[in-house]
């Protein structure tokens, strides 16, 4: 079988699963024959080998199972960088893109910024404002040891893990008398009622699920923010949760704005206390 028949025969199967189906497939190839897409498109009548073919048809099985490419592959694109990503940590979403800048547009204002990450994940927050602010000091935490060590691997490819400290910690539990500028999160804040699309639904719960209303976590944040003086809290949200934090924010003296993502759905938020 060539590479063009390959493509041609298990495009149909991940029609319904992906907008991108064809991409997909030569990402596979990609990875499996360890070429890039201009050599596989070059050379599209080339006949695989049997051992590329039974790992690239387990492959195609599982993504038509909608399990996620980035776990197949081990990596996920963000903020045109690679990052590492693996089974049991939460996928990076483009949209955080959109937090890391607001959270730089603050930061870049400060001298010698200090910072909290609550839910490290794969550490795509703290590597990327590591990566843009030179004289940054953060501590990121997660309650999953699995984020942890996925997310150090990401800072030392980065070569920005002299610039952050990771702690095993549920929230703030491990955080105590430590003095910061500000607290970033892309936290979980899901309904536990709501139905997840098939392919999240093999992303860790935990990471998803933020309370019986799902805005539990973030209003914590917001008083704990407030209670340790930290003064300015960037945190991504759900879609329909702008007018509960809108309430929130009305109890403190403080200043807020909310930011849409890329398709216009509000998806969060950044909040300056005064006083």
């Amino acid at each position: 079988m060539t590479i063009q028949q390959f493509i041609k025969e298990n495009i149909i199967k991940l029609k319904g699963i992906t907008d991108i189906p064809q991409k997909e497939l030569y990402i596979l190839l990609g990875f499996v024959m360890q070429k890039d897409f201009i050599w596989l498109t070059l050379n599209n009548l080339y006949i695989l080998k049997e051992e590329y073919l039974d790992t690239l048809n387990k492959y195609v099985e599982l993504r038509a199972n909608a399990y996620p490419i980035e776990y197949i592959t081990g990596v996920a694109s963000f903020y045109s960088e690679e990052f590492e990503v693996r089974d049991g940590v939460l996928i990076p979403r483009p949209e955080t893109e959109i937090l890391i800048d607001k959270a730089y547009e603050i930061l870049s204002k400060i001298s010698s910024p200090k910072v909290l990450e609550i839910g490290v994940g794969s550490g795509i927050i703290s590597t990327m404002l590591a990566k843009k602010i030179p004289d940054i000091k953060i501590i990121a935490v997660d309650i999953n040891p699995k984020a942890l060590e996925l997310s150090l691997q990401n800072a030392l490819k980065h070569q920005v893990a002299d610039k952050i400290e990771f702690r095993l910690s549920d929230m703030f539990e491990n955080v105590q008398g430590e003095y910061f500028d500000m607290l970033v999160s892309n936290p979980p804040y899901i309904a536990s009622d709501f139905v997840l699309p098939k392919n999240v639904t093999y992303e860790p719960k935990e990471a998803l699920f933020g309370g019986i209303k799902g805005d539990e976590m973030i209003i914590s944040m917001i008083e704990e923010c407030k209670d340790r003086n930290i003064k300015y809290f960037c945190c991504e949200m759900g879609y329909d949760q702008k007018e509960v934090f809108m309430k929130e924010f009305l109890k403190y003296e403080c200043e807020f704005e909310f930011y849409e993502d890329y398709s216009g759905f509000d998806r969060g938020f950044t909040l300056e206390f005064k006083g």
